[in-house]
């Protein structure tokens, strides 16, 4: 029987009830896009007495905000010598430390705004599929211990079955400072907390042009949408993988790459136990990799980069077949277990994989998280919201070169997926 091509996370939750209210015709600052950043961006906004329109195409969370695996990770998409060779050591010191207090934001506001969503430090695995990777591990974990002060805990292969119920990987990496929830709990309760400060929601809003429109002497935008006009002194955008020709700008520096999940039906408590004893949150180290976790009632879920296309009916029925193979290779025992749903979304990947914060042709942004946003997002949704307030941009990506594609040849169409996609499964297999 096939899976139902349905998101698992969104039947423990009911949808935040919102009120029905008329657009206001000015506000200081619209925000675009009801997910983690555009959240909680408005939370602090209103917090900080800011009158604010979220402007939602859809409903509150419906991108990729509960579309996610529910995993509150520290560290960014790329790694450590990486990041430090690119940007010196204290760039790299201060990225990462926003990492790290992405994740006490989250605590934060699951603990303020009483949100009943399963947030728990389980930590988190990074398994190595070879043995080079796991000996980027250990220089990886080192540099962090040395510069940064903080010791990850290095796993060998003949100790990994602590961790995992897996023969198939060459060692691992635990950092216990990551955690795990439930996401569409997570933005729902996010959302009726920048309701309750005082946010204003306005669900299937659909903004369809924006411009700048001075009034007055002072600058301003004004934002068109689906059911009417307004206008702001300032604008956020906080659309990631669904960003759209209403901002061709941010759009460009933008690739929208799909990810896509199945989940089991319920395991039998030993079961479970054996396939993660820790319950952790873990990831594989491929360019294409698998990202997977027990569920809170017991469930294994399993996602990746199944096709990079982003979502629609043919990638996701045929992302359930790929992901099943997948989770039998790492996991033989669920062979014959159930699965019970399946479904995508889309991620939003700078050119240079890294978070991008700030401001673009006068509007702040926040997108490029890579995989990594239900912490980061609600972070630099945070710290952007406090920029509008202070006038003073103080996130650590704000000053980094925000790339576009090479030659100009990226539109906002990604045509190149595929090449992608093949591109790196040839890195996989060679490196």
């Amino acid at each position: 029987m096939s899976p139902q091509e349905k998101n698992f996370w969104l039947t423990t939750v009911e949808a935040p009830q919102l009120p029905v209210r008329e657009l206001p015709s000015t506000v200081d600052v619209a925000v675009i896009g009801a997910g983690f950043t555009g959240l909680s961006a408005a939370r602090t906004l209103a917090k900080g007495g800011a009158r604010v329109a979220v402007l939602e195409a859809e409903n509150v969370g419906w991108g990729a905000s509960c579309r996610n695996g529910g995993m509150v990770l520290s560290g960014l998409k790329l790694g450590i010598p990486t990041l430090m060779k690119r940007y010196g050591r204290e760039a790299t010191k201060r990225m990462y430390a926003a990492s790290l207090e992405s994740i006490d934001c989250v605590e934060e506001i699951v603990r303020e705004e009483g949100i009943a969503c399963d947030f728990v430090r389980c930590g988190h695995l990074e398994v190595a599929c070879k043995a080079k990777h796991f000996e980027e591990f250990r220089r990886g974990a080192e540099t962090i211990e040395r510069d940064f002060g903080r010791r990850l805990k290095i796993v060998a292969k003949k100790d990994l079955a602590s961790e995992i119920g897996s023969a198939i990987y060459y060692g691992g990496m635990v950092d216990e400072t990551s955690a795990g929830l439930n996401p569409a709990r997570y933005v729902a309760g996010l959302g009726c907390a920048a309701a309750k400060a005082g946010a204003e929601i306005h669900e299937k809003t659909r903004v369809t042009g924006l411009e700048c429109a001075a009034r007055d002497g002072a600058s301003g935008w004004k934002v068109t949408t689906s059911r009417g006009v307004v206008r702001a002194k300032e604008v956020l955008v906080g659309t990631s993988g669904y960003t759209s020709g209403v901002t061709p700008a941010l759009q460009k520096k933008i690739i929208p790459i799909g990810s896509f999940i199945i989940v089991t039906d319920v395991l039998h408590k030993d079961l479970a136990r054996e396939l993660s004893p820790r319950g952790r949150m873990i990831y594989d180290s491929k360019n294409y990799l698998h990202y997977y976790r027990l569920t809170p009632d017991q469930r294994m879920l399993f996602g990746g980069r199944a096709a990079f296309f982003p979502e629609n009916e043919n990638t996701v029925r045929e992302s359930a077949r790929i992901l099943r193979t997948g989770m039998i290779s790492v996991y033989p025992l669920l062979r014959d277990v159930k699965l019970e749903f399946v479904w995508g979304g889309t991620l939003d990947f700078a050119f240079d994989i890294m978070p991008h914060a700030g401001r673009l042709d006068g509007m702040y942004f926040s997108v490029g998280y890579a995989g990594h946003g239900v912490a980061m997002a609600t972070l630099l949704g945070k710290k952007m919201a406090e920029a509008i307030l202070s006038g003073r941009d103080e996130n650590p990506f704000a000053g980094i070169e925000f790339p576009g594609a090479p030659l100009g040849i990226y539109n906002g169409k990604p045509w190149f997926l595929p090449l992608a996609g093949a591109w790196y499964k040839f890195l996989d297999w060679v490196d």
